[in-house]
């Protein structure tokens, strides 16, 4: 009978933080390679689809959510709704003045 606690160490090697690290610099160059394309919708979309690549990969190893509780990462899900949510609102209202 084993029984998982809340306080377990998850060890994270040096190499995974120097890959998670070695992707983050192919992603920033995917980047700027994409900002020289002229196609300005699927620039912009694939923009957006590599920052989020990028800010996940941040969000999961370097500030450890990957190997927390299931709150955490409902309570960081529902703060990234919430700010979503606002920009939304915000551009609705740009939108419509």
């Amino acid at each position: 009978m084993s029984h998982h606690s809340s306080n377990e160490v998850h060890p994270i090697g040096y190499g995974i933080f120097i890959f998670v690290w070695l992707g983050l610099v192919v992603l920033t160059g995917l980047t700027v390679v994409i900002s020289g394309i002229h196609i300005p919708k699927l620039a912009v979309l694939v923009a957006l689809l590599v920052a989020a690549t990028k800010s996940s990969l941040v969000v999961n190893y370097f500030m450890h959510i990957k190997y927390e509780a299931r709150i955490f990462k409902i309570i960081l899900f529902m703060g990234i709704v919430t700010v979503t949510v606002f920009i939304g609102l915000t551009f609705f209202d740009v939108l419509y003045r």
